[in-house]
C-alpha cells in the first residue's frame, strides 16, 4: 500500500484544487475558467455579499484578476454549467446532469414532508402545477413574477410571494425547471430543455450506483487524497452510501488505497497521481472555497482550525464575519475578516490573525494579496480596522507596499 506522509497529503489536496500559484500570466479567458472547474468539480453558490458574491471567489484564488463575467456567460449564456444542488447549492458542469437526475428523483419523496410544500398542497390543490405552466408560458420568470401574475389572476387566494417560491422550489429540486439565469442574484427560472444543452438531456440516466461513483470519482479528482467521508462529503453522499461504491472502485482499479501517516482511517486517491515536490501558493481562500469546506479536514491537512462565524452573535465571533484563510505556500499562515466598502472604494480589513508557525513573509504576501483582491473589486485601496493581533504587522506591510 502506498504511504504519504501529511505534507505529501496536504501538497497533494493543494494541486488537485489548482491552487498551486502558477497563476497565468495572459487575461484569463474561458479556458482557464474550465481549468478552474474541472479542478473544482463544481461552484458553490451562497447570498452572502459582503466581500462579492461565493461563487466568483474560488476562480479569483486560483487565477487572480479575472472577468466576473466571463463565469456568467460561461453558466448562462453558453452552458456550460447548470446550477443545482451539489454540495450545496452549485454551479456544476453540464456533463454532471445525469449523474444528479438520481438525486432529482429521490426528492420527489423527500420533499413531500417539507412542512411549506405540504401546506402548500393542501391549502392550494393544483398550485404547483399552475406554478409550472407560468414556467412553461412565460419562462424565464422569477419567484416574484409568478407571484405578481398569480396575485393579478386570483385575488380570492391570496397568492403570495412564498407560495410561489416554495412551489418553483419543488419543481427544481425534481427537476421539471431549472436555472435560466440569474439577475441581480435573483434566480430565473425556466424548462430544462430551453436551458440545458439538448446532447445532455439526451445522454442515458446512469442507475444510483453507477451515478454515486462517478461523483466519488470527481470528488477523488477533486481532493487529491481523501477519507471516505471526505469524498462523499463532497457530493453531499452519506458515507454509508459511498463506502461500498468506493470499495467498488477500487477493486475496478479507478481508486487506490493509500496510507496518510498519522490519520486514523484509510484514504484513497487516483492510482499513479503525482505528488507536488512543492506548492508555491499565494491565496486568499473564501469560506465556500471546496479547499476548506469540510472543516474536520482542514484542520487534519492543515493543523487550521476554521468555522464560519457568520451565523454566530456578533459578541460571540472569535475572528469575525467573513473570515478568509490565507494559503501560503502549502500551509494556511493567517485569517482576515474582509468587507468590500463599495460605497467608499475601500477594502475593509476588519480583522487579521496569523498562525503561531506563520513565516516572517507573511504580512508582505498578504498585503500584497489584499492589494490585488481591492484592484479586481474595483475598490481603490485597503484600510485595516486595528482588530485581530496581526494586524499592526499587516497595516505596516501595507504601508510599505
Amino acid at each position: 500500500m502506498r504511504s504519504l506522509t501529511p505534507a505529501q497529503a496536504r501538497r497533494l489536496a493543494i494541486s488537485a484544487q489548482g491552487l498551486t500559484g502558477r497563476r497565468t500570466a495572459a487575461v484569463p479567458d474561458r479556458r482557464h475558467l474550465r481549468s478552474v472547474v474541472r479542478k473544482t468539480g463544481l461552484l458553490q453558490i451562497d447570498s452572502v455579499n459582503v466581500l462579492t458574491r461565493a461563487h466568483y471567489l474560488p476562480a479569483y484564488s486560483r487565477l487572480g484578476p479575472y472577468d466576473q463575467g466571463l463565469l456568467d456567460r460561461m453558466a448562462f449564456t453558453h452552458r456550460e454549467l447548470f446550477e443545482y444542488w451539489g454540495h450545496e447549492a452549485a454551479l456544476l458542469p453540464v456533463e454532471l446532469h445525469p449523474l444528479m437526475r438520481h438525486r432529482m428523483a429521490a426528492w420527489e419523496g423527500r420533499l413531500a414532508g417539507w412542512d411549506r410544500l405540504n401546506r402548500v398542497l393542501a391549502e392550494r390543490p393544483g398550485y404547483v402545477e399552475e406554478v409550472f405552466q407560468e414556467v412553461v408560458d412565460r419562462g424565464p420568470v422569477s419567484a416574484g413574477e409568478v407571484a405578481e401574475d398569480q396575485k393579478r389572476g386570483t385575488a380570492e387566494w391570496g397568492w403570495n410571494w412564498t407560495d410561489a417560491k416554495t412551489a418553483l422550489e419543488y419543481l427544481f429540486y425534481v427537476g421539471r425547471i431549472t436555472t435560466a439565469t440569474r439577475r441581480n442574484f435573483e434566480r430565473y427560472y425556466d424548462l430544462p430543455e430551453r436551458v440545458i444543452p439538448a446532447r445532455i438531456l439526451a445522454a442515458p440516466t446512469p442507475d444510483t450506483d453507477a451515478a454515486h461513483r462517478e461523483l466519488l470519482m470527481v470528488a477523488a479528482q477533486s481532493h487529491g487524497v481523501g477519507t471516505v467521508g471526505d469524498l462523499a462529503d463532497y457530493f453531499r453522499l452519506s458515507p454509508t452510501v459511498a463506502r461500498p461504491r468506493i470499495a467498488e472502485l477500487v477493486e475496478d482499479g479507478r481508486l487506490e488505497q493509500v496510507e496518510v501517516r498519522g490519520w486514523s482511517k484509510p484514504a484513497y486517491a487516483i492510482p499513479g497521481v503525482v505528488v507536488p515536490r512543492e506548492v508555491q501558493a499565494r491565496a486568499l481562500v473564501a469560506p465556500f472555497d471546496p479547499l476548506v469546506w469540510a472543516r474536520e479536514r482542514v484542520e487534519r491537512l492543515f493543523g487550521f482550525r476554521y468555522r464560519i462565524e457568520i451565523y454566530v452573535p456578533p459578541t460571540k465571533r472569535v475572528y469575525g464575519y467573513y473570515v478568509l484563510p490565507f494559503l501560503l505556500g502549502d500551509a494556511l499562515v493567517a485569517r482576515v475578516d474582509l468587507k468590500a466598502d463599495r460605497s467608499g472604494g475601500v477594502l475593509l480589513v476588519q480583522s487579521a490573525w496569523a498562525e503561531p508557525d506563520a513565516p516572517p513573509e507573511t504580512a508582505q504576501e498578504l498585503a500584497v494579496e489584499l492589494g490585488s483582491v481591492a484592484r479586481w473589486l474595483g475598490l481603490a485601496r485597503v484600510s485595516v480596522a486595528g482588530n485581530g493581533a496581526f494586524a499592526p504587522a499587516l497595516s505596516a506591510a501595507l504601508a510599505r507596499s
